[in-house]
């Protein structure tokens, strides 16, 4: 998960070349100069490109409208694909072209040449900026697992402007993972996290947007097909306005047990309304036919909620709050999924992410920035969480998963040597809940995201920094893990 806004995309930029100033292109090299000579009255100029979004796309992705942003665009401005013309139009902003570029011209990886064409009387061939073909998505943040074991969906940020979904098939002897298609757009920003509800029927995938853009985030519905596992986007989806308090910057979504109900972290590390964050958790009713939300309200939080989890039982919820290195703790509403706050609980520094074991007898949380991870007790009666103590994880420990027995946790740890955090693997005391190292496993750069197969076997760990996931064996006496091969996003 981000804890800060995104960086600066297409919306932005057209704010800051609102007066025709100079800029670096963002992702797709370098601008030329801001124009050519001046030219006489009633010629047009030579164009420039100075901006492109997205500047990059996965592989075999069916369709992209192109944002080209720079100087000297006039009425019959045209954007050339490695110098063929493609419908165009003017986008409405000050120094903005669109471009349609169809699914041929981004079927396979590479790089592509982008220029704009300015016609005569004068006119002639913009700068030229490059626009990658990536072999799949990039920057995943986070993995989910159906509950049947079948398929896997990991989040990804994407490039810019555009975030992703990848799909897979899980193999139930070998547990390899094994791409569906070209990964689904989200269409948003700083898309974080994927969750699929307890019927394996819907994904949920929250994106926290980028308030410099105004831009504030959604979660989006999809559908899964019961047999391929592929995603359809579905209605019923949120869109953050930023609005009278509305909710938005969404971090992370779950579902309770039941699949009735869904909660999502809202207001990233910004409570500020001058941000956009509210920092609450916002609660909806499910559809159980078309699995869209609907609003029952939102409860406070504490600052920068992150990520949400809710027990096995379905009566208890528990948000980890960034800012506020503490975490919030609710009751549920069986009948109406409405939370009831029943109090906070210190953690360490940054906390950001929230596990449960399955017995609903204790709950993890990663501190980001502590190095480690709180560990409390639950009160079955009440939901109330008593710290036990902390253990210690490795840099930056970003997300954490309980096996399906309760018997084993893991911790992806974002940094480390080399910005490979690895992998830190503990076992679980029944009595006390407490944990005890047994070792690290490397993964590929940057892990952010882990998640256990429902038979407990096998694990998955999205790498950021590599733009890939890395699947492993789970041993179910020792609970060390072994790499069994990565799969790209």
């Amino acid at each position: 998960m981000k804890h800060l806004p995104g960086t600066t995309s297409v919306l932005s930029v057209l704010v800051l070349l609102c007066g025709c100033g100079g800029g670096a292109g963002q992702g797709g090299g370098t601008a030329g100069p801001p124009s050519g000579p001046p030219v006489s009255s009633g010629s047009n100029a030579i164009p420039t490109i100075q901006v492109l979004s997205p500047s990059c796309a996965p592989a075999g992705e069916p369709s992209n409208q192109l944002t080209v942003v720079g100087l000297n665009f006039v009425a019959g401005s045209v954007v050339r694909w490695n110098g063929s013309d493609r419908p165009t139009t003017s986008n409405g902003s000050i120094n903005g072209l669109t471009a349609q570029i169809s699914a041929s011209d981004v079927g396979s990886a590479g790089t592509a040449t982008v220029t704009v064409f300015n016609p005569g009387p004068g006119g002639g061939t913009s700068n030229a900026l490059t626009f990658t073909i990536n072999s799949g998505a990039v920057d995943p943040q986070s993995i989910a697992v159906d509950p049947a074991g079948k398929f896997a969906y990991v989040a990804s940020e994407g490039c810019d402007a555009a975030g992703y979904v990848s799909m897979y098939t899980i193999n139930p002897t070998t547990g390899a993972l094994a791409s569906i298609g070209p990964p689904v757009p989200s269409n948003d920003e700083n898309t974080d996290s994927v969750t699929v509800d307890p019927s394996g029927k819907f994904a949920y995938v929250t994106s926290s947007g980028n308030v410099w853009d105004i831009d504030f985030g959604s979660v989006l519905v999809y559908t899964i097909n019961p047999a391929t596992g592929a995603l359809t986007p579905n209605t019923g989806g949120i869109n953050a306005t930023g609005i009278n308090e509305t909710p938005e910057l969404f971090n992370s979504v779950a579902v309770d047990p039941s699949g009735k109900f869904a909660y999502v972290a809202d207001g990233g590390a910004f409570p500020s309304p001058s941000f956009g964050g509210d920092s609450n958790v916002s609660m909806y009713t499910i559809n159980s036919t078309t699995g869209a939300l609907t609003s029952i309200g939102m409860i406070a939080a504490g600052a920068g909620p992150d990520s949400v989890a809710v027990d096995r039982s379905g009566k208890f919820a528990y948000v980890t709050n960034f800012g506020s290195k503490d975490v919030s703790m609710y009751t549920v509403d069986a009948t109406t999924g409405a939370l009831a706050s029943i109090g906070t609980i210190a953690a360490g520094t940054s906390p950001n992410s929230v596990a449960v074991d399955p017995a609903d007898k204790f709950a993890y949380v990663t501190n980001f920035n502590s190095n480690d991870v709180s560990m409390y007790t639950i009160d079955a009666a009440t939901g109330t969480l008593t710290f036990i103590g902390s253990i210690a994880a490795g840099t930056n420990p970003n997300s954490i998963a309980v096996d399906p027995a309760g018997k084993f946790a893991y911790v992806a740890n974002l940094t480390g040597s080399d910005t490979d955090g690895g992998v830190s693997m503990y076992t679980i005391d029944a009595t006390t809940g407490g944990l005890t190292p047994i070792g690290t496993i490397a993964t590929e750069l940057s892990p952010t995201s882990i998640a256990i197969h429902p038979s407990g076997k096998f694990a998955y760990v999205t790498n950021s920094g590599s733009n890939s996931v890395s699947m492993y064996t789970i041993d179910r006496a020792t609970g060390s893990l072994t790499l069994m091969g990565t799969i790209g996003t």
